[in-house]
């Protein structure tokens, strides 16, 4: 099913959807969001003492994760490039050709904004629209840093390529005011310090989604504003695991969570809960594969036993690229050795050729 989003310049009356976030704190949370939380919180301080000790690696899996932070979270609109181009694009070293290279070139600025700027960026609808005049910088379309001006749809279209509404965000009349009051609730609910983050920030980004506020880049802001909220609260991951690149990898689940979630927002009597659920599993997973590289990194082993070892961890076919995001400590041509001493040895089964080339274990 393809999900599809349209604008319209139909507009409708009802009674406008309020917010209170600090009333989260009498809710009851069932036994797997509570497992997700305490999961987060012990990842969290793991991965602090790692940042104590490996600088070098740390500053690898921060490249790779910004490269497939860029890469995927456009891939999931279907803005994409060639391999080359990308990297190119991310290390500035040339300049967009076409439209989906202006929306990689944006979201890597609106991304660089954020590894440096996290702790001075307030959660107002200003700073979010400046986030996303940032994201069109490089694109001639004029809908940067403003707000929609025509309804939006979230469509789907079936097997029989027959189109059909699945949710109808606010309409644009209702959209800063509903901005403003998420800002405000999120906030006040974080200031009082009764309603845990990891609650609040899938709350927030759920509310964002619906509302739908911009005519394009809605998905896309909602990454970074994800990235972004857990920043500011002290869980990093993203920093080094790509975010993106989870969400993508299962990104089924993503619409099915918040199509789940959807039901019922207008009345205010949604069940958030599906999609709190899918956002926290994302990042335990993301802290679980930062907690694999720094095993490997920690175990100071040979390079082929350290890509051996990464090797054994994975199911199915992988890339070059793949093991290199596992053994942050070693260099490109390191792994490419190691895999080809892997091959002739016939541990490894070699398809393809160049930058088609994948692997796979024997056993």
């Amino acid at each position: 099913m393809a999900i599809i989003y349209e604008k319209s310049t139909f507009c409708w009356e009802k009674e406008m959807r309020t917010f209170d976030y600090v009333a989260l704190k009498n809710q009851k949370w069932d036994s797997e969001t509570v497992a997700y939380i305490a999961a987060i919180h012990e990842a969290k301080g793991k991965q602090e003492l790692h940042l104590k000790h490996a600088p070098q690696e740390l500053e690898k899996l921060v490249e790779i994760a910004k490269v497939q932070s860029a890469e995927t979270s456009n891939a999931i609109e279907g803005i994409c490039t060639t391999n080359t181009r990308l990297k190119q694009l991310l290390s500035d070293k040339t300049t967009p050709r076409t439209r989906d290279e202006e929306e990689i070139a944006g979201y890597r600025d609106a991304l660089r904004v954020i590894h440096e700027n996290y702790e001075y960026i307030s959660l107002t609808p200003n700073y979010i629209l400046q986030l996303h005049k940032i994201l069109y910088s490089h694109s001639a379309k004029s809908i940067g840093g403003k707000f929609k001006n025509v309804q939006n749809y979230i469509n789907a279209t079936d097997e029989s390529g027959k189109t059909y509404t699945l949710f109808t965000p606010l309409a644009p009349y209702e959209t800063p005011l509903a901005m403003e009051e998420i800002c405000r609730q999120f906030r006040l609910a974080l200031g009082a310090g009764e309603v845990d983050p990891l609650i609040l920030i899938p709350v927030f980004i759920h509310d964002f989604l619906c509302i739908h506020p911009f005519s394009d880049g809605n998905g896309r802001m909602s990454r970074l504003l994800t990235t972004l909220l857990l920043y500011q609260n002290g869980y990093m991951v993203g920093k080094y695991i790509s975010l993106e690149a989870k969400i993508v990898n299962s990104k089924e689940l993503y619409y099915d969570s918040l199509a789940a979630a959807q039901h019922g927002w207008r009345e205010g009597q949604e069940d958030a809960v599906p999609f709190i659920k899918y956002l926290l599993s994302t990042v335990i997973a993301a802290y679980r594969d930062f907690e694999e590289r720094m095993e490997l990194v920690s175990d100071k082993l040979p390079a082929l036993e350290t890509v051996r070892k990464a090797v054994q961890a994975r199911l199915g076919k992988f890339t070059k690229a793949e093991i290199l995001g596992l053994c942050p400590s070693l260099s490109a041509s390191s792994v490419e050795a190691s895999l080809r001493k892997l091959a002739a040895n016939g541990e490894l089964v070699k398809q393809g050729a160049g930058r088609s080339t994948v692997y796979s274990r024997v056993n």
